[in-house]
């Protein structure tokens, strides 16, 4: 892997704002995750794509392969 080519996963997403800077740096998201659902719809009007609901519901052999994990807090 090199810095400016990785995958990562989105989780407790938010809007998107960690997605955004690691964008900038040159990830691709593969993944996002996200159970509020004003938020979902946030994200999906920033992102075009709407992220899953609650992590804890989806089996892991379901989640892509991803070199980085992103965890923002929940708020």
């Amino acid at each position: 892997m090199n810095c400016t080519s990785f995958t990562f996963a989105d989780l407790f997403a938010g809007i998107g704002g960690a997605r955004l800077g690691f964008e900038q740096a040159g990830g691709t998201c593969v993944f996002a995750c996200e159970t509020d659902g004003d938020a979902r719809r946030t994200y999906e009007e920033n992102f075009g794509e709407t992220p899953a609901g609650d992590i804890r519901e989806i089996p892991p052999e379901e989640l892509p392969d991803f070199d980085i994990l992103l965890a923002d807090f929940p708020y």
